[in-house]
């Protein structure tokens, strides 16, 4: 799935996530991105990319869930597709990758020589300190969600899943509050997963700011890509009367979606900003922490030389376009209302909340 691996943070990054979010503003706003014009930067001299020297563009992804998953993954892989098509390159893709095999395949991965790798998720990032020192001609950068320590020899991007869910939760509960429902099912993989504590918390944060009546219940899996335990899953929560489903999954995240738009059920994407858009499948809200939107940033910054190695760029709801929840045909009301619980994870009103989830979910 879009496991960014929020597990193993320490009391004091979180700390240090909370002061950065509510003492400042990465330069950005809370306006969408433009997907349709995402990822497509040119490099005025391809020798600024071409990091290895041999003449080539090449960039290299490795991620734990399926390239077409539909979701968070499949968002990185369409950026990378993109950016080496605007800049005459190729890219190499390997996704599926077990943990346990994750310093094998990546190290396989660095030695057919990518100017950049890019590494999906932190879940397959405990090799990235020694990798990164051994193929150093590589730039290395990771999409490592909530992040692991600063390393000189690698990039990352972050962002808070407390503030992103927390908007998903909020716009949730306006479209149950339409639809005269209270509860959502979250389907995940395990609520062993710091990451899916933090996220099912704040969802349900954000539904409880509508209306303290509403109420999520959490339905694990054991998977983010088994269709059939999936369904299961959906089924018994159809069968218990929500009105809306967060598949909060990979490969098994399009097929749940599609069971709730046969069922009228509110259903929304994991990851992709684009997804109010998807003309085979249909969303009420886009839940974004997009991958590619991310990246595209973070060329862009590689490109004017303000983003190396050892750097992390944090995407804030309200003060970055890229995340946050959105839904896709608002009411004027809605819309208000959506803007007013945006700026109050911007203004850091929620900061305390906030620590206390994640006090929670990864147990410091």
């Amino acid at each position: 799935m879009k496991n960014r691996a929020r597990f193993g943070l320490v009391a004091v990054l979180v700390v240090a996530a909370l002061v950065a979010a509510a003492c400042g503003d990465d330069g950005g706003d809370s306006k969408p991105a433009d997907v349709n014009t995402t990822c497509t930067q040119k490099a005025a001299d391809i020798k600024s990319v071409d990091f290895n020297g041999d003449g080539k563009f090449v960039v290299g992804v490795a991620t734990p869930g399926p390239r077409d998953d539909g979701a968070y993954y499949q968002a990185l892989v369409e950026c990378v597709d993109r950016l080496v098509k605007a800049n005459g390159g190729s890219s190499i893709i390997v996704d599926k990758i077990a943990q346990a095999d994750a310093g094998t395949q990546i190290e396989n991965l660095a030695k057919q020589n990518p100017d950049i790798l890019v590494v999906g998720a932190s879940e397959i990032g405990k090799p990235l300190p020694d990798l990164a020192k051994k193929y150093s001609s590589i730039f290395w950068y990771c999409n490592c969600g909530a992040g692991q320590q600063a390393n000189p020899d690698y990039a990352q991007s972050q962002d808070d899943g407390s503030e992103i869910n927390y908007t998903a939760g909020y716009a949730t509960g306006l479209l149950l509050k339409d639809k005269k429902k209270s509860t959502a099912a979250f389907i995940g993989n395990t609520d062993a997963n710091g990451f899916e504590v933090e996220s099912f918390d704040a969802f349900n944060l954000g539904l409880q700011a509508v209306d303290a009546s509403y109420k999520a219940t959490y339905y694990g899996t054991g998977s983010f890509d088994d269709v059939p335990k999936a369904t299961e899953a959906y089924n018994n929560a159809k069968g218990a009367g929500v009105g809306a489903i967060y598949p909060f999954l990979g490969g098994a995240h399009e097929p749940i979606v599609k069971l709730a738009n046969k069922d009228k059920l509110i259903t929304m994407s994991a990851g992709k900003s684009d997804a109010c858009s998807k003309k085979d499948i249909t969303y009420d809200i886009a839940v974004r922490f997009d991958a590619g939107d991310y990246l595209d940033t973070i060329f862009k910054e590689i490109l004017a030389g303000t983003y190396k190695e050892g750097s992390i760029r944090t995407f804030h709801v309200g003060k970055d376009p890229q995340p946050g929840a959105k839904i896709c045909k608002p009411t004027s009301d809605q819309t208000k209302a959506l803007d007013a619980a945006y700026a109050d994870v911007a203004s850091g009103k929620l900061d305390a909340k906030f620590f206390e989830i994640k006090k929670k979910a990864y147990k410091f």
